[in-house]
């Protein structure tokens, strides 16, 4: 039977589910009702010195008729008094001791950070979550990405905190950098107990092209925000499998970053997080959706025969190299089951346009199914990923699995392209057709 419990740097939760700092942890009454739902911890919304926010402050990012695949948004940090929220902290952790608070934090000098610290301490705070991600209107104050973008700032702030906490600290990350290692390293040099990510990324969620302003829009102008939700998935996942595997981090990780379901999180714990936070998703479809988290991830963690979460932690990383380790002799070709073919053509269409002309239709104008072109065909997958059809094409292994060579050792061999016209070149292994002919079709 699967345990859900996690032990993240020292803080204990029931499950690894936890809101991430944001809308969602504003108050003391909101984490409340989401651990009585069942989440298994909160980040509570940034405090520090209590901001004043603008209207509107969230856009969205449609896709063909999915509302919300992402999401940006120009809020700041608490507008709520220090008193208060340090109020709810502890009423909260009166009615569930068991569940981690973690208390994000924000402010500028030393003196201003090591009392906070204190005061978040002395409420009942099971950790500390030090927002050096923030993209917007705090990094214009000198706080928020600025500091994460400066891994020596990051490093002597986190100094200061490390200094006074007695109860685990966590830095956040910002994902506007071009290596998020960097301030990953700088945060273990530090003593952070652990790292999490990845806060949002700088954006324009989009224009209104009638009235010349981007979105959201504040009477008529607006400024860029953080984005984030299911579309920034990727991003994140990256980022975690990047400081995942490097030797000079080997912190904790708490995974951020478009998780929406079960199978979110299992992929981020397999890259390397021990927690996920979500956001967006609660903001999209409230605390409910925790019943469905832990009750998936419970069933995984069965079917693979998991009774902890630490169990799986980083499992997928070992599988993750760089590309010039891949084999380039593993071959795979589409095939299309000609019964679940529907004759939409969007294979051919995708393949002939923009990929390698190894689809073909057949003469007979009736029979709409399309054919493989083996020989043309170099197995990039498009036509499987664009087909509406589940499992209708497939990539079949073609190679027999006995002989694997990788551009590292092609290139150990002197056996790569080193000029411009090289007989080595890949692309002499598929014919193309001749430009004349692109006029005739």
């Amino acid at each position: 039977m699967a345990n859900l419990e996690i032990n993240f740097a020292g803080i204990k939760a029931p499950n690894p589910f936890w809101l991430a700092s944001g809308p969602p942890t504003n108050s003391g009454y909101q984490i409340m009702k989401a651990f009585d739902q069942g989440w298994g911890g909160a980040v509570w919304k940034t405090l520090g010195v209590p901001v004043v926010n603008v209207s509107s402050r969230y856009g969205g990012m449609n896709h063909r008729g999915t509302r919300v695949v992402g999401f940006n948004n120009i809020e700041l940090i608490t507008d709520r008094r220090l008193c208060d929220n340090l109020r709810e902290m502890e009423e909260v952790k009166k009615h569930f001791p068991n569940h981690a608070v973690i208390a994000s934090l924000m402010v500028q000098t030393k003196k201003e950070w090591q009392q906070i610290v204190s005061d978040v301490q002395n409420a009942g705070a099971d950790g500390i979550e030090l927002n050096f991600g923030c993209p917007h209107g705090m990094c214009e104050r000198g706080m928020g990405s600025v500091v994460g973008q400066e891994p020596e700032v990051l490093e002597t702030i986190t100094r200061w905190v490390m200094e006074v906490a007695k109860i685990p600290v966590v830095v956040k990350l910002t994902p506007n950098i071009s290596d998020i290692t960097k301030p990953a390293q700088a945060a273990r040099r530090a003593g952070a107990n652990a790292i999490s990510l990845i806060n949002t990324i700088q954006s324009l969620i989009g224009v209104d092209i009638d009235n010349f302003v981007t979105y959201p829009v504040v009477e008529n102008h607006s400024t860029n925000g953080g984005y984030c939700g299911p579309a920034v998935k990727p991003i994140a996942l990256n980022m975690v499998k990047n400081c995942a595997q490097h030797p000079l981090v080997r912190l904790p990780i708490s995974g951020i970053g478009g998780v929406e379901n079960w199978r979110d999180a299992v992929e981020f714990i397999l890259l390397g997080a021990s927690s996920v936070q979500i956001c967006t998703a609660v903001m999209h479809y409230g605390f409910g959706i925790i019943r469905d988290l832990t009750s998936g991830l419970g069933q995984y963690m069965d079917s693979h025969g998991f009774s902890t979460i630490d169990q799986f932690v980083g499992k997928a990383l070992p599988n993750v190299k760089t590309w010039e380790e891949l084999n380039l002799n593993y071959s795979i070709k589409a095939t299309i089951d000609s019964k679940k073919c529907i004759g939409c053509q969007l294979c051919y269409i995708a393949c002939e346009d923009g990929a390698h002309q190894a689809i073909e239709l057949n003469d007979d104008k009736n029979d709409r199914i399309p054919r493989i072109n083996e020989e043309n065909c170099v197995g990039c997958n498009l036509c499987s990923l664009i087909c509406p059809v589940e499992n209708c094409i497939t990539m079949i292994r073609k190679d027999d699995g006995k002989q694997s060579q990788s551009w590292k050792q092609r290139t150990e061999a002197n056996h790569v392209p080193t000029t411009f016209n090289d007989e080595l070149a890949g692309g002499l292994s598929h014919s193309v057709p001749d430009p004349m002919e692109a006029l005739k079709k």
